[in-house]
């Protein structure tokens, strides 16, 4: 099970600072960004190898199942 930022987010976000600083800006003066966007995955396979169970619950709400 793993939970953390989206990662397709953060490339979009770095895309912006990239942009920002082509165009002139200071990396000084560009604010600090936390992530907004955090992802949820659920490896089924590795949990069943381990004897674990997953609560269905908790298997709605992933935003990936690895079966």
């Amino acid at each position: 099970m793993s939970y953390g930022v989206n990662i397709a987010e953060m490339e979009r976000r770095a895309a912006v600072y990239v942009d920002r600083i082509l165009r002139g800006a200071k990396p000084a003066d560009l604010p600090v960004e936390q992530p907004t966007k955090f992802d949820l995955v659920i490896n089924l396979k590795t949990a069943k190898a381990l004897g674990l169970t997953i609560p269905p619950s908790l298997l709605q709400r992933a935003d990936q199942v690895i079966e």
